[in-house]
C-alpha cells in the first residue's frame, strides 16, 4: 500500500461515516505500533488537501513499565515533530497497578479501560473534541468474532461512536484496510515501530481469535470478505 491508496481508504471511511466536521480537534492515540503511526501520517497528509480543515495532535500513554518511557517517548517525539503535529506524552502507573498490585490475571480489559480513561482526560485538557483509533479491518473482524464466541451476542465497536458522559467522539478511519497492507506501509516507509513492551502480548485471547481466524481461512477462501459484509450490514443496521 503506497501513500496515495492509504489516503483513498482513510477518505472513503471518514466519508462514509461522516467522521470529521470543520473545525474538529483530533487527537491520534499513538502507541507507537505500525497502525497507529499509519493512521498519524495519513491523517496528518489527509489535512494537506481535505475539504473540511481539522487539526491533529498525537498522545502516547506511557503505561508505566519501567524504562520503557525513556526510549519511546524522544522516537515517537521525534516522529510527530518531523510530522509537524503536537505531540503529549502522558506518564501513568497502570502497569504496576495491574500487574505488580492487583495481579490481574486477565489484565487487557481493566488495562484498555485505564488507558482509555488517560486518553479521553488528556484530549479534554487540550481542547480535543475527537479521538481517532488506528483499528484496521482485521481488528473490527477480530472484536466481532470474540464478541460472539465470549459473550454469546454479535457486537463490534462502531466506525463513530459518540461519549454522553465526556462529549468526546471516538472515530476509526482505518476500517476498510487489511493489516497486511499496514505492515506493508509501515515497512516501506521506515515508520518508527516500537515493539509492544506489554508481558501479555501476543498472549491475549485476540491472539487466539486471529490465529484462529488464520487457520479457518485456509478452509474458507471467502470468509474474511464475507465477515466483512456482515460488519458493514451490522453497522448499517445499528447506526441511528
Amino acid at each position: 500500500m503506497d501513500t496515495q491508496k492509504l489516503l483513498s481508504y482513510l477518505r472513503q471511511c471518514i466519508q462514509k461515516y461522516n467522521m470529521i466536521q470543520p473545525n474538529d480537534k483530533i487527537a491520534v492515540g499513538l502507541s507507537g505500533g505500525k497502525d497507529s503511526l499509519t493512521l498519524l501520517k495519513g491523517l496528518k497528509e489527509l489535512q494537506k488537501f481535505y475539504p473540511i480543515p481539522y487539526e491533529l495532535v498525537a498522545i502516547y500513554v506511557d503505561l508505566g513499565i519501567e524504562n520503557n518511557a525513556d526510549t519511546a517517548i524522544p522516537i515517537l517525539e521525534n516522529y510527530c515533530k518531523d510530522l509537524q503535529v503536537l505531540f503529549y506524552a502522558i506518564r501513568t502507573e497502570i502497569y504496576p497497578i495491574i500487574f505488580e498490585e492487583r495481579r490481574e490475571k486477565n489484565p487487557c480489559s481493566l488495562c484498555a479501560k485505564m488507558r482509555k480513561g488517560a486518553l479521553n482526560d488528556k484530549a479534554l485538557s487540550i481542547g480535543c473534541n475527537k479521538i481517532a483509533y488506528a483499528h484496521h479491518k482485521n481488528d473490527f473482524i477480530e472484536t466481532s468474532i470474540m464478541s460472539l464466541f465470549f459473550e454469546g451476542h454479535y457486537y463490534c465497536f462502531p466506525p463513530v461512536t459518540h461519549l454522553d458522559k465526556t462529549g468526546l467522539t471516538l472515530i476509526r478511519p482505518m476500517f476498510f484496510i487489511e493489516e497486511w497492507e499496514v505492515k506493508g506501509y509501515a515497512y516501506k516507509n521506515h515508520l518508527p515501530v516500537i515493539s509492544n513492551p506489554c508481558p501479555a502480548d501476543g498472549y491475549t485471547k485476540r491472539q487466539e481469535i486471529k490465529e484462529f481466524l488464520q487457520t479457518t481461512q485456509k478452509q474458507f477462501p471467502d470468509l474474511k470478505k464475507n465477515l466483512n459484509s456482515a460488519l458493514l450490514h451490522y453497522f448499517e443496521d445499528t447506526t441511528v
